[in-house]
């Protein structure tokens, strides 16, 4: 028999000089009329041109004042190869964000999200030290979220889902602050759009909720907003964006190359929240913890820790999970009997299967109710890979198992 852990392989990280990201678009694959919506998106002016044939474009800002690029409408005009190269050289070569964010969905089709926050300027419009670690973190925080409600619709995740979640992050690129204090993050289609159109949603459903409260009084509404991908984890990062601000949104536009997404709308608008929004915000938090049921689960675990006050009674295990739950690890409390037997287990190099209920305190970290614990067999070499990773990684395990 060989154990296989529950959550999905991570696939290895591609060297960044590797990624798709730092390979600038081949010309003879840009869509002139993809690139005129991309230019248009990120501010830049269509200023004159041959009508059915060209159009020049200037960027935002007074860098548009000696700077131009000259873009086909279409193949059919007889030197749009040349054309499209002289653009593309052009962006490459010039150092505007918008210059760059055009060459990065064209590099890789990708959504853009957008997110901002509103926050009182000091002398000269500088902003305060810690502004732009808040809008990041915040942003990560909301695409965390967004990426955990891809995996299941649940009021508070915990550590359920977590490592799959962060494994999608990494296909996520996101830019550097902007002076007005956006960032932008660019969610590839071929593998992160699930995320882009899932936060979309959640965004929408969080504030409707949120008005809803507001206008009635009642909760109601962020109960059905389970199924959008609110929870816990989500209203906590919309509080984290907007909290110290005066005001706060998030905007995702979807990439040209792929069209929108069905279900959703093709221009939509960015969703604002408010400094009067966080009360309704902390009290659906805490509401969605306190609803989310336990659940009853069968795990099977390799044993990394054991620990007992006595050479006698009842004591606590620390198990790796390698099936039937989609946390990394669980804490469980065995009593004397079960005990022993998950000591000879991880003595002798096999997991062990157990009964219980994961509960939501700990954020499902504890499996309580424990009882029928049983060795598993497995064949010799999945025995030595379960050895020696113990081994060789036991500092690790302890580590992560203590944030509970």
């Amino acid at each position: 028999m060989r154990i296989r852990p529950h959550e999905e392989p991570v696939p290895p990280r591609a060297h960044p000089d590797a990624l798709p990201w730092h390979r600038p678009p081949d010309p003879a694959g840009v869509d002139p009329a993809i690139l005129a919506a991309l230019l248009r998106r990120h501010g830049w002016q269509r200023r004159g041109g041959a009508a059915g044939r060209y159009g020049r474009w200037t960027p935002p800002g007074p860098a548009g004042a000696g700077t131009s690029l000259l873009v086909p409408e279409s193949r059919a005009y007889p030197d749009s190869d040349d054309l499209l190269a002289e653009a593309l050289d052009a962006l490459a070569r010039s150092d505007t964000p918008a210059a760059r964010e055009v060459l990065i969905c064209l590099a890789v089709p990708s959504d853009e999200i957008r997110w901002w926050r509103e926050t009182p300027s000091g002398p000269a419009g500088a902003a305060s030290w810690g502004h732009e670690e808040q809008l990041r973190d915040a942003g990560r925080q909301l695409l965390l979220a967004a990426a955990l409600a891809t995996r299941a619709r649940a009021g508070y995740h915990g550590a359920r889902h977590r490592r799959a979640a962060t494994a999608l992050l990494d296909h996520v690129l996101v830019g550097p602050a902007a002076e007005d204090g956006r960032l932008t993050a660019f969610a590839p289609v071929a593998v992160a759009r699930p995320l882009a159109v899932r936060l979309h949603q959640a965004l929408h459903a969080a504030r409707e909720a949120i008005d809803y409260r507001r206008a009635t009084g009642g909760m109601d509404a962020f109960a059905g907003a389970v199924e959008a991908g609110v929870s816990r984890e989500l209203t906590e990062a919309i509080g984290a964006l907007v909290r110290g601000t005066e005001g706060a949104g998030v905007a995702v536009a979807w990439a040209p190359a792929a069209g929108v997404p069905e279900g959703c709308a093709p221009g939509a608008e960015p969703v604002e929240f408010s400094p009067g929004d966080l009360p309704v915000l902390r009290e659906a938090a805490a509401r969605y913890l306190h609803e989310e049921p336990s659940v009853p689960v069968r795990i099977t675990g390799a044993v990394v820790r054991l620990r007992r006050s006595g050479p006698r009674g009842e004591g606590t295990v620390r198990l790796r999970v390698l099936a039937g739950a989609e946390v990394p690890h669980v804490r469980v409390t065995l009593d004397e009997e079960d005990y022993r037997i998950a000591g000879h287990a991880h003595l002798v190099g096999l997991p062990v299967r157990v009964r219980g209920r994961l509960e939501r305190r700990g954020g499902f970290r504890r499996l309580t109710g424990a009882s029928g614990v049983v060795p598993v067999q497995v064949d010799e070499a999945e025995r030595d890979r379960l050895m020696k990773s113990l081994q060789e990684n036991l500092d690790f395990f302890e580590e992560a198992c203590g944030e509970e």
